[in-house]
């Protein structure tokens, strides 16, 4: 018996039939008002504590110095009595009467040349004595006593020794800065990793390839921590030279001011060497992350 043959009918479909249409989907954007929302709390969250702070401080200073017979004037008075100095800090009128901008500028001019010196020099030695036991062994007891000798106590050895002001106060910079930094540096070296020096061995660099792209790189996050205990320590040591050398500097002003029994001229400079102390802190810190892409102490 024969069964009546079936006919199938396959039904193509055409590409275009069966392509899904592609959709670009291109993220969403948040709107500029969230973004500067976000921002604008981001920096709140810094500012606002500190500011706080601050004025508390202030409003403490004020209602304690307020009282008969104290012998530190209240914030008000202060800014009473320095107000000419803050208005205008650009005035020359010859000599040492300057307004503050000059005198910090002298002293960070100071600073600049004896911390570049100590930064050149300290890193130099640091990568000596990390890499050679001999060094280490005959250097690091002489940086370990000479490191705990006070600033001022090397200025009248500078003064007997160069017979001028502005190359001792250099002096005194660089020799109470370049310790940390020899530390820190020298520190950094014995902590590369065994695995760099293999490598190194394996690819066969020479010591200035190894020192370039080895020895620096691994090293930098310790290099920059001395870095910026070394320039705290430059500021600190050239406020107190600068007392004693006499001639145009923010220390020698302070000096001054105190010989003329201007308190508030006192407390207004204290103000400002601060703030150029935390300003150069956070810019070494700064450079720190750029060139170690993050891994510095911050």
């Amino acid at each position: 018996m024969n069964m009546p043959a079936t006919k199938i009918e396959v039904e193509t479909a055409t590409p275009a039939a069966t392509a899904a249409p592609v959709v670009a989907m291109t993220p969403k954007r948040p709107p500029r008002s969230e973004a500067y929302a976000r921002m604008a709390r981001e920096t709140a969250v810094r500012v606002i504590p500190p500011l706080v702070v601050l004025a508390l401080l202030t409003l403490v200073w004020e209602l304690v110095c307020r009282r008969a017979g104290s012998a530190l004037p209240p914030p008000s008075k202060v800014f009473k009595d320095t107000k000419e100095l803050i208005v205008d800090p650009f005035f020359d009128h010859g000599g040492i009467d300057k307004g503050l901008f000059w005198h910090l500028s002298a002293s960070l001019q100071r600073v600049a040349l004896g911390y570049s010196l100590s930064a050149i020099a300290g890193i130099a030695l640091g990568v000596l004595v990390g890499q050679s036991v001999w060094a280490m062994r005959g250097l690091d007891p002489l940086f370990q006593v000479l490191r705990t000798i006070p600033p001022l106590a090397w200025l009248p050895l500078s003064l007997a020794a160069f017979r001028d002001g502005q190359p001792s106060a250099i002096f005194v910079i660089f020799i109470t800065s370049i310790w940390p930094i020899i530390i820190n540096t020298a520190v950094g070296i014995r902590n590369i990793p065994q695995d760099y020096r293999n490598v190194a061995a394996v690819v066969q660099l020479n010591p200035l390839e190894f020192f370039s792209k080895i020895m620096i790189p691994a090293a930098a996050p310790y290099i920059f921590t001395g870095l910026r205990i070394g320039i705290g320590l430059s500021w600190l040591a050239i406020v107190a030279a600068e007392m004693l050398i006499g001639g145009v500097g923010i220390g020698f002003f302070i000096w001054d001011a105190w010989n003329s029994s201007h308190i508030s001229e006192i407390i207004l400079a204290l103000f400002y060497v601060g703030i150029v102390g935390f300003v150069l802190d956070r810019l070494i810190a700064s450079l720190g992350k750029i060139v170690t892409r993050g891994t510095a102490t911050s």
